[in-house]
Parts: C-alpha cells; structure tokens; sequence
C-alpha cells in the first residue's frame, strides 16, 4: 500500500521530513476495522510527533489521526461495523498513523460518519469535535452550573481546529454565552460565524474585555492554543470555583494563580481511552455517531478550510508548514491516493 512516514525526527524544510513510501497491507484482528482511507486532516500532533518521535531503527513511521474512509474488513472480534460502512475516527497515538491507503483502527473509538458531507468534510472533524466535546462535558462538566457565576464559556483560539468546533459544540448543545478569542479580522468574523456571542482579541488583555461584556464572570475557561500567554489573565477573568481546561502544552504553568478561587483545571488529551484501553473508551464512538447525527440535522457543519490532492509527501509536508506557522484557520485535508 501507498503511504508517507519518515525514519528521522526534523523539521518540516528537511527532505526526509516526509517520504512517499510503499508499506505491506495490514491485517485486522481482534476488534480491528480494515479501512480504505479516502481523506485525512492534519492537526498540531502531527508535526509535534513529526519533530520529536523517532520509529524504531530501519522502520518507517506513519503519523496522521484524523481520517474518513471505507470499512473493508472486520477483525474477527467486531460487532459494531462491517464492510462497506463508511466511517471516521481520530485513530490512537500508539498505532500506526492514517497517512496510508489502508489502515487498522479499534472499532470502538470509530463512528459512522455524516452522510452530507463529503470524504474531506468528514476528516476535517473527529480530533477536534472529540477534543471539544470531552473537554466542555467529560472535564469541565459544563452542564453543571458554577454557584454565582456567569453562564459563560471562554474559548481560547476559537477559530483554530478545537476552536472551531467547540464554538460550534458550545452554542448548539449547551445554554451557555459562547465567548471566543481571535486575533484577526478575517479569524474574528470566522468565530462568529461558527456562532460567537462575543468574540474578543486575545492579542490585547482578556481580563479587561470580558469584564466589559458586562456579563459577569465566566463559570468556565477551555484554552486551546497558547496557554502560557494567557495564564495570568485566565486567573483573573475566572470565576471563583470556575473550571478551566486545556490542550497544549505550556511551557510555564504557576497553578498557584488559580488557587485563591478555588478553581479547578483540567487536561484534556483525546487519545487518553485509546492509550489505556479505558473501559469506557467505546465513548469516542458514541460521540462521533453523536456528532455526525448533529451535522447531519444541520446544527454543526464541518470546519474544513483548505483540501489538497492527492495525500502525498509533497501535500502533506505544505499542510505540517501551515499548521506549525499558527495562522490556519479551521481544517486542511488531504484527500485521495
């Protein structure tokens, strides 16, 4: 089978960074779907494993989550698909990556994916809309209301990939005020488009612009991107006992700022049920079919941006260069072999 992997850790310029490769077809087992990948998005993880995360000597390794493709066999263990389905799934760190034609997956954390989108529509959503939706109901529980505190979310990067979708997530299936930071015009009318009640510039100090919505302060905080930069603000905006969650990795965190208000922070890594095999770990599943029946009633769309063809080295290597810039706004998707 076609695939693209490297055997030494760089940077996106250096020619090996990427390499366009034939691999041998793998076989399902156990709970396992054998997928014909159709299309493929790139998120942050990619080039942060890209960078730092060498295979083993002499292999080759295949990095890509995000994927949309065609079931076509079963492991002898699985009961939830069969082939010809189609479906989509963000995949799991400690396997082999979707930047290939055929590719094995836990069927448990795979959905069925929305049939009014197209294969890239579809790609463009599992990590995100899974990162969203377990950050705002598994970890921050925002269903449940914090005493004396606007209800209110602030999304922090709310016109990235995560942003994108959690906007989205926040506004249809929650009463929250959906707060959302950007930075640039065309970033800022994106976010409210996706449905912001308000969208601030997180360029400038947060604490000061949401204090002048006048709503109160916010029960909840999720910082997807740049976290380290906005810590002492978050502290400052939050409300006493409020929940603040989030998914990178900042390089200076003083959790004592938060302490004084009681409020609780939570990580959120959308590979965690994957990587230890939870007992819940079919939940990814469930979220999914929950997602993609909530596009298909037309309350979410995808938040797909760019498409390249086909999915290659040369393609994939533009998409790692955008993403790692930090200036994507949405999702680029790879799309055929």
């Amino acid at each position: 089978m076609k695939a693209v992997g490297y055997q030494i850790p760089g940077a996106i310029t250096e020619a090996a960074a990427l390499v366009d490769i034939d691999l041998p077809d793998p076989r399902p087992e156990g709970r396992d779907l054998l997928v014909e990948v159709r299309a493929v998005s790139v998120n942050p993880v990619d080039y942060k494993i890209r960078r730092s995360t060498a295979p083993e000597s002499g292999a080759w390794k295949v990095i890509g989550w995000d994927a949309a493709g065609i079931v076509r066999a079963t492991g002898p263990e699985v009961t939830l698909f069969q082939p010809g389905d189609e479906v989509f799934y963000a995949g799991s760190l400690i396997r082999p990556g979707t930047n290939a034609e055929l590719h094995l997956v836990d069927e448990r954390i795979v959905g069925h994916r929305p049939t009014s989108l197209s294969w890239a529509e579809s790609a463009a959503l599992p990590l995100t809309s899974l990162t969203a939706w377990e950050a705002m109901f598994d970890r921050m529980d925002v269903t449940r209301p914090v005493p004396g505190a606007a209800e209110a979310i602030v999304i922090i990067g709310g016109a990235g990939g995560v942003g994108s979708i959690a906007v989205q997530i926040a506004r249809q299936c929650t009463d929250l005020t959906v707060i959302a930071t950007a930075s640039r015009p065309e970033t800022q009318d994106w976010a409210r488009d996706l449905g912001a009640h308000h969208v601030l510039d997180h360029s400038q100090p947060l604490a000061a612009q949401v204090a002048a919505l006048g709503l109160g302060a916010p029960a909840f905080v999720f910082s997807t991107t740049h976290t380290d930069q906005h810590i002492p603000e978050i502290a400052e905006l939050i409300a006493p006992q409020g929940r603040f969650a989030l998914i990178d990795d900042p390089k200076g965190f003083d959790v004592m700022l938060f302490k004084r208000k009681a409020v609780s922070i939570h990580h959120e890594l959308m590979f965690t049920r994957a990587l230890y095999q939870t007992p819940d770990m079919g939940e990814q599943g469930r979220i999914l079919n929950e997602i993609a029946r909530l596009v298909d009633d037309g309350r979410i769309r995808t938040t797909l941006t760019d498409t390249l063809w086909p999915i290659n080295a040369e393609n994939l290597k533009k998409a790692h260069a955008l993403i790692e810039s930090g200036t994507a706004r949405g999702k680029i998707v790879l799309e055929g072999f």
